[in-house]
């Protein structure tokens, strides 16, 4: 399966911005979980540059910064998606992602509920949930605002992933 297979198409609208922006919103939200982070982080890249517009504006209630731009908010994602995709690949992490809409009514603009479940191979989980405004312009995101941030749980740590670096002092015992 190519990332390209992740998308569904947006196409033949009635011309009502309030239907354009919710089909948006659907086909965006679909690639994302249709994505899988043990494959790939690439494949998130490639929906972010398919949907997301050149003069982004991304901000959180947690941050008193917006970013501005796609190649301003693309380290912030990679930041994200690197780890997680280490971690899933070779650490044994399970990741699962759910997204609920939330009703609105203005157009060009959408509401989503997210949650994301992190399961050690031990057992051990970390939910976090977040909710997400959009707002759109010509099928392309132009600003995403994420708040109330919930964490359910303790950081998962080293000890409850499949982490064998290796022990060199196991490996190689020195000489008494």
């Amino acid at each position: 399966m190519t990332p390209e297979d992740n998308f569904l198409t947006v196409s033949q609208f009635d011309g009502s911005a309030y239907k354009s922006s919710e089909a948006a919103e659907l086909t965006l939200n679909t690639a994302i979980l249709r994505a899988e982070i043990a494959r790939s982080y690439e494949e998130f890249l490639n929906i972010f540059d398919k949907f997301y517009a050149d003069d982004l504006e991304v901000s959180s209630a947690d941050s008193p910064e917006t970013v501005r731009g796609k190649d301003r908010v693309r380290p912030f994602l990679l930041k994200f998606l690197i780890p997680l995709h280490v971690m899933a690949e070779i650490a044994g992490l399970s990741i699962s992602v759910e997204q609920t809409a939330i009703p609105r009514d203005a157009s060009n603009e959408t509401h989503s509920r997210w949650k994301i479940d992190f399961t050690a191979i031990g057992g051990r989980r970390c939910t976090l949930k977040w909710n997400a405004v959009r707002r759109w312009k010509a099928f392309r995101v132009v600003y995403e605002h994420h708040y109330d941030h919930e964490q359910i749980g303790g950081p998962l740590t080293e000890n409850d992933l499949h982490l064998d670096w290796g022990h060199p002092e196991a490996a190689f015992p020195l000489p008494s």
